[in-house]
This record gives structure tokens, C-alpha cells and sequence, in this order.
């Protein structure tokens, strides 16, 4: 059996699984966000602990009922959100004192990230982590001394099972976004504070006695590192070859193209696919399922099936075009400035309407990133959802509409979790590879395919977003 763990922004998952892809216990505890002046987003990390904490416990009473005890757990797997750095204040055998983590949205360091941008060679977005340090330095010179060592999300709660600082480097090709020795020198940064790297696939260390013991594990198991969340969604979604695409839809929403050799382009980022001998084009929007979740407490709508259900009695003939850019936006246009944008309002504009916009906009938001790598040469053949909003028939549609590609959707919709699976098995030698492991254990629900009908008007609709692209400061 396997334990794995995805850290996500919103909600913290956790599943039990055996060796041939089956959840055997499901447990989640939702988390929360500090949103401050300016484009601060913090989370208190200690509530990533507690979540921990809280979902073995449920896991420990549902796996009982098939006769299953976490005793018999043989590894832990994890993976979570980011770019999000924690500063680790003290440590000990007994506590753990942090500052509270920035996340992946939290985009303040606009100007350290212009430092680290110049001796990196290209463009390093401020939600990245040598940008975050930096501007700690900068900025809080009192919290950047009493900082012992920065981590990020899945690497904090490894610490705290194995007492072993790490950090997961995803995969070659992403050298600019992380640190060297001759970086952290050029920048001022203390080389101590920045813990080494290891693989998604290695080991961060085994879990100390006292984590068994208070969990119910056995002690001495292996801790492994899942990689980033997008990692393990790519494995988890069963995406191994060109054309097919890894569309992970939660908080934000990751376009993971599976191509056969690198493409470098600014608007994307390019590193080595988790099946080696290919790589992975990506594009990140930022706020896809956060819109959703804005436009759901503006209407004063209690649940995302309401909003849902709102969204689909929408006129047809209205033309409403929304920017989803509401904390800036990543690719491929890569501005902490850009704003969002709804366009099209009349009299006859309704709850219905605004509802439906907000899908369309964050779908428009995808074929924009889609379009960029089909124009540099990518075929993409299909997309794979994964994640919260994938549980959407209306959104699965319409984005299939949009983009018109087909869209799939996986049986375990929680595919970070599935592929920790996968590279838990591999580590455990239960497979011989990740892409044996995906091949076997990955299987699909449903597919949408797009409504011809429709493509008129989405793409009259998707040429107006283009335009307020280009229009907006």
C-alpha cells in the first residue's frame, strides 16, 4: 500500500492506494489563503501540517473498513503546490516555527525579479522562488537572518517526516528557475539557506520514529518526492506521448504538452517530460478555478454545481468576453500587471450570463496557451483534464467547444494523487518505468467532443479576447 499526498492551494488531498491503481481511502481538508495589500498571498504553513495530521486520522477509521491499517503503508509519497516558499525559522525535534508561505500567486517581488531575471538569462517571473528570497533580503532584512532555510510546500512536510532538507528540482530544463552557486554569490544569498536538490522519484529520507509514532506509520518507511503537483498530474493524467496534452484544472490551470524534442520559445517553458525521452511544453494560467470561485461569491452563489447549473441556462446570443486575469497572468503573456476584463455588458445582461463568461473566459484563456504552441509547432491532438473543475460536464464541453479538441477525463480525476501512485510503484520496484506504470493503472471516464455548431461564435468570441489581450495595461 501507498500513502499519497498532493498540498494543493485550496484543498489538501490524500489517498491510500494498492499496486494495481485501485483508492482504497479518499481524504481532503480544505485550506486557506491570506490575501493582503498589494499582490501578497500567504498561507499559514502550520494548517499544511494539521491537514496532514487530520487526513490520517480519517484515512486511518475509512481503510479500517476494508480491513487495511496504516501500519501497512510502505511508502509515502508527496507532491504540492508552487512555486510557494516557506522561510523555516527554528527547528527541532519537537517544533517547527515558520513565516508564513508565500504562495505561487504572491507576486510582489516584481523587482528582485528583475535582478535574478538578468543573470539568469531570461525572464523569471516574480512568483518564482529565488525572486521571493531576494526580495526578503530586500525587503525584510530581519526575516531573511532569522531564516534557517527556505522551502517549498511538499518539501516542508517532508522535513517535518524525515527531518531531511530538500529541495525537488522537476527536471532538466528548468535551471533558469532555480538557484546555483554561482547565482545565490552574484545575488548576496547565503548558500546555507538553500537546501540541495533531489528528483521527482528519489528519496527525501526515511520517517523518523517519532513522525510513526504520532501518525500510526511504521517507522523507517520511504518519504519520496512526487515532484511538483504537475509532475504527477502528467503521469497521473496518462499523458506518454505527443499530441496529447495534460490539462490540470484547479486553483490555476497547467496546459502540459507532451512534444519530441525541446521548443524553446519565452511565452512557454520547455523541460524534460517525466518519460525521459520526451518534453513537456508548458503554459500556466493563473486564475482559472480562483475565477470560477470570484465569480461564485459575487453572484452569491453557495456551490460551484449552483454556478454551474446558473451558467447553463445563459442566453446563446449574448457576447460577453471575460479576461480572467485577476492576479496578473503567466503564459503566454507573463505580466503581474494585467487586469481583468468583462466586455459585452448590456441591459440584458444577467447572473446566467456573467456566470457562463467566467467558463468561457478561462477556456479562451487555455486555446490562447494552445494556440502559441500549435504556432511553434506542436500537435496536439487531445486534451487530458484532471483536477476539481474536471468534474464538470458543462466546463469539459465547453472547452472542448473552444479549443476544439477532444477532451478526456480520467476515471480518478485526482491525478496528482494517481501519479504519486505511479512513481511510488516504480520506487517500490512493483514497475520498471513510469510509463509502464501510467500505461497500465490510468483509465478514462468520459469524453467530450467539440459541437461543430459552436465554432463560429467561439471563434468570433476568441478574436475579441485576442484583441483586449493586446489592449490592456
Amino acid at each position: 500500500m501507498l500513502l499519497t499526498i498532493d498540498i494543493g492551494t485550496s484543498v489538501f488531498k490524500s489517498a491510500i492506494w494498492d499496486f494495481e491503481g485501485n483508492r482504497k481511502a479518499f481524504a481532503s481538508v480544505p485550506l486557506s489563503i491570506s490575501r493582503n495589500e498589494g499582490q501578497r498571498h500567504e498561507a499559514d504553513s502550520g494548517q499544511w501540517l494539521k491537514a496532514f495530521e487530520d487526513c490520517c486520522c480519517v484515512l486511518g477509521a475509512r481503510a479500517l473498513s476494508a480491513n487495511i491499517h496504516l501500519n501497512t503503508i510502505e511508502a509515502i509519497v508527496i507532491c504540492g503546490n508552487g512555486p510557494s516558499l516557506t522561510p523555516v525559522l527554528a527547528a527541532s525535534s519537537t517544533e517547527l516555527t515558520t513565516a508564513p508561505s508565500r504562495l505561487w500567486l504572491d507576486r510582489r517581488a516584481a523587482e528582485a525579479a528583475k535582478q535574478v531575471s538578468a543573470l539568469a538569462g531570461g525572464f523569471v517571473d516574480p512568483s518564482f522562488f529565488l525572486p521571493k528570497a531576494l526580495d526578503i533580503k530586500i525587503n525584510e532584512p530581519l526575516l531573511y537572518e532569522n531564516t534557517k532555510v527556505f522551502l517549498g510546500c511538499p518539501e516542508l512536510l517532508a522535513y517535518v517526516l524525515t527531518g531531511e532538507v530538500r529541495t525537488v528540482f522537476p527536471a532538466d530544463g528548468f535551471e533558469r528557475w532555480f538557484w546555483n552557486d554561482s547565482i545565490l554569490e552574484s545575488l548576496g544569498l547565503d548558500k546555507e539557506k538553500f537546501p540541495p536538490f533531489i528528483r521527482p522519484g528519489e528519496v527525501f529520507g526515511r520517517l523518523t520514529a517519532k513522525a510513526a509514532e504520532r501518525f500510526g506509520f511504521k517507522p523507517g518507511i520511504q518519504v519520496i518526492s512526487g515532484g511538483p503537483d504537475f509532475f504527477a498530474a502528467i503521469l497521473g493524467s496518462g499523458v506518454l506521448r505527443p499530441g496529447q496534452v495534460c490539462d490540470r484544472a484547479g486553483t490555476s490551470e497547467g496546459i502540459n504538452a507532451c512534444t519530441k524534442n525541446r521548443i524553446s520559445d519565452e511565452r512557454l517553458m520547455s523541460y524534460r517530460h517525466p518519460v525521459k525521452e520526451f518534453w513537456n511544453l508548458s503554459g500556466i494560467v493563473s486564475t482559472t478555478g480562483k475565477a470560477i470561485e470570484w465569480g461564485r461569491e459575487l453572484l452569491g452563489v453557495e456551490s460551484y454545481d449552483e454556478f454551474y447549473a446558473l451558467a447553463k441556462t445563459a442566453r446563446s446570443d449574448t457576447r460577453l468576453v471575460f479576461l480572467p486575469y485577476l492576479a496578473g497572468e503567466r503564459a503566454p503573456v507573463w505580466d503581474p500587471s494585467k487586469r481583468g476584463v468583462l466586455r459585452g455588458l448590456g441591459l440584458d445582461t444577467g447572473r446566467p450570463e456573467f456566470a457562463r463568461s467566467v467558463l468561457e473566459g478561462i477556456c479562451f484563456a487555455i486555446r490562447d496557451v494552445i494556440g502559441v504552441m500549435e504556432a511553434v509547432g506542436v500537435i496536439i491532438d487531445e486534451l487530458r483534464v484532471a483536477g476539481s473543475l474536471s468534474a464538470s460536464d458543462l466546463l469539459n464541453q465547453i472547452k472542448a467547444d473552444i479549443t476544439k479538441k477532444p477532451v478526456l477525463v480520467p476515471v480518478h480525476k485526482e491525478t496528482e494523487l494517481m501519479g504519486l501512485a505511479i512513481i511510488g510503484s516504480c520506487v517500490i520496484g512493483k514497475y520498471a518505468s513510469f510509463a509502464e506504470a501510467a500505461s497500465a493503472l490510468v483509465k478514462i471516464d468520459k469524453e467530450f467532443l467539440p459541437d461543430a455548431k459552436n465554432a463560429a461564435l467561439y471563434d468570433e468570441l476568441f478574436e475579441e479576447y485576442l484583441r483586449l489581450r493586446l489592449e490592456i495595461i
